[in-house]
């Protein structure tokens, strides 16, 4: 959709999934790293592989929807005959990009609920939704006025960077730099959405941006480098209420641990004087 509510749709999936990462992989590092059991488990952290991949492919089907059936969308009419001439291109290549997500999805679930499968395909997957992403941007932007076409240049940038950091993930699982970077980039690219739709479709009838004054060029591409630094700012304030909960946790299970020893040790000797 190309309004301001076609960039907030997206901009807010990503910002969801780019938060929720930002929490999950430094717990799971974590608990991983002080054997906390008593925090998450393997298994707890499969089943939420499996909700992820539910979300993923849940989210995919409402953005494939609202870019068809919106007021002044395609209705999934492809061509126009009338007056022979493709219809709504920009719609179904955003539908396009839902549906690989929506491909993703479907493959999380399917290789973490059985073994049919090998895990690395769900990496792999998501790289290969994102590159669909970043390639059809590319090709979205030709033509643009200038400000049009830099601040989606700038959103190809984050997401071959997170095509490219997720396929590293195919043959390096579980690294926590690459996992965090890949969440890094996420979130930026939900910020972003949001700032293009506010830079070119502004809400409430603001006033609009000079598509040509190259002072504009400057300050967004600095705004940029604002979003990618309230990225790492985000992502470092959650990994260190992670930190501070696993210590905590850590903390409270010994003393736990001691009291059930206590307790069968009393059953113990109450069983020995029977």
């Amino acid at each position: 959709m190309a309004n301001f509510k076609g960039h907030a749709l997206p901009g807010s999936f990503f910002l969801i999934f780019g938060l929720w990462w930002s929490v999950k992989y430094p717990l799971k590092y974590l608990c991983r790293r002080k054997k906390n059991a008593s925090i998450g488990s393997k298994a707890g952290f499969h089943r939420l592989e499996i909700a992820e991949g539910i979300a993923k492919a849940s989210f995919a089907l409402i953005g494939m929807i609202a870019e068809q059936f919106v007021p002044d969308g395609p209705h999934l009419k492809l061509y126009n005959y009338e007056e022979k001439q493709w219809d709504h291109l920009m719609n179904w290549q955003h539908a396009t990009m839902y549906l690989f997500y929506g491909i993703s999805g479907l493959v999380d679930i399917v290789v973490h609920s059985t073994n049919v499968l090998p895990v690395a395909l769900d990496r792999l997957m998501l790289s290969i939704a994102v590159f669909v992403e970043g390639f059809l941007f590319y090709f979205h932007i030709h033509g643009r006025p200038m400000l049009d076409y830099h601040v989606h240049q700038l959103l190809v940038v984050a997401v071959f960077g997170g095509a490219a950091c997720i396929f590293l993930e195919v043959f390096f699982r579980g690294v926590i730099v690459l996992e965090m970077f890949r969440t890094s980039l996420c979130i930026l690219q939900g910020s972003w959405f949001w700032q293009i739709g506010f830079v070119l479709y502004p809400p409430s009838g603001g006033p609009e941006w000079n598509q040509t004054d190259h002072n504009n060029i400057m300050f967004i591409t600095m705004c940029y480098c604002w979003h990618y630094a309230f990225a790492l700012l985000i992502m470092g304030l959650n990994y260190t209420v992670i930190s501070w909960i696993v210590r905590t946790k850590l903390k409270q299970t010994p003393s736990m641990e001691i009291g059930l020893l206590k307790t069968s040790e009393r059953d113990q000797e109450s069983e020995d004087e029977i």
